[in-house]
């Protein structure tokens, strides 16, 4: 079993999103806020019980990286997206614009 951090979930959450092929990306208020996979959908991905993630995720929103909203899940901030945008384009940049599209992830590094 892998140490946990802040990063090692961050990692986690891209890795997920592209497995899935799914990344959810809202702009609002001149900020862009991605939809963080479900605490227990890392907790399954990373192979470790559900409670070891929650004390990070405590971390995270308390180092503004991400916040919790009801009914809507684990939303980004705008340095929590700059982190994961940032992680794209230097782990997993092709993969990303296959996804994305170079073109809109282009203009997401931009807009971060």
């Amino acid at each position: 079993m892998a140490a946990l951090s802040i990063d090692v979930l961050f990692d986690a959450a891209v890795r997920i999103q592209l497995l899935e092929r799914s990344i959810t990306i809202a702009f609002a208020d001149n900020t862009i806020r991605m939809k963080f996979p479900t605490t227990r959908r890392l907790a399954e991905f990373l192979d470790v019980p559900h409670y070891y993630v929650l004390p990070y995720f405590a971390m995270m929103e308390q180092e503004e990286l991400v916040t919790r909203a009801e009914r809507v899940g684990i939303l980004t901030t705008a340095k929590g997206s700059r982190k994961m945008i940032d992680l794209m384009r230097e782990k997993y940049r092709k993969e990303a614009d296959e996804i994305l599209g170079p073109v809109i992830f282009d203009g997401i590094l931009k807009k971060v």
